[in-house]
């Protein structure tokens, strides 16, 4: 008996292991079969099995073209079947993916986050106007609570105005105006009554918490 034991060492590699042994088997059975109208035929019921391990995915578009790549892939490439999809090739697979762009566009004020510079090319794209104005003014607010919860300590309204200038690439310059922002107490207020509240609330909930 101990002849007929299968070890995992001697077993064909699992290319997509999330499907299991049987299933490989099943596709190397494909694989195997000569005649091609048996093979498509047997090629569909695997797809209705794989699409039945994934239920979860029956709505997701191209589901039925991802389970027919997978099946492609499983068969090491070499199952010659009428797929309704293009086949992928190996060379596909193996290519490296794009990489992705990062989104750095002001790295030397990187305390600001990448929204401060998005909210300063709308305020650019907008007309002369009090709307502008108000939104400039709002930005540069939030530009100094930014400073602030980076610092801690207080910073001058002209380091703003000039960090300001150089985002907006020179089209925003408050650094002549009579323009006050807010106070830094005022700024971080609302902060450290959020950090309260909050205090507040898992001190409650930590009292109320029953034991078992």
């Amino acid at each position: 008996m101990l002849d007929n034991i299968e070890y995992n060492t001697e077993r064909t590699h699992l290319i997509i292991p999330e499907y299991g042994r049987h299933m490989q088997k099943m596709v190397e059975h494909a694989v195997s079969i000569e005649d091609r109208d048996e093979r498509n035929k047997v090629s569909k019921s695997i797809i209705s099995v794989m699409g039945n391990l994934n239920p979860h995915l029956r709505d997701v578009p191209d589901f039925q073209h991802k389970l027919w790549d997978q099946l492609i892939i499983m068969s090491d490439f070499k199952l010659d079947v009428d797929s309704p999809f293009p086949k992928p090739s190996r060379e596909e697979l193996a290519e490296p993916p794009q990489p992705l762009p990062y989104p750095q566009n002001h790295p030397k004020y990187r305390f600001y986050g990448n929204n401060i510079k998005r909210m300063i090319d709308v305020a650019n794209s907008w007309e002369e106007g009090d709307k502008k104005e108000g939104l400039i003014l709002n930005i540069a607010n939030h530009m100094k609570k930014c400073f602030l919860n980076w610092n801690k300590d207080t910073v001058d309204d002209e380091v703003i105005f000039k960090h300001l200038f150089e985002l907006s690439e020179g089209k925003i310059n408050l650094k002549n105006s009579d323009e006050d922002l807010s106070e830094a107490k005022n700024l971080l207020k609302n902060k450290k009554r959020y950090n309260s509240s909050n205090n507040k609330k898992s001190h409650k909930n930590s009292r109320g918490r029953k034991r078992y």
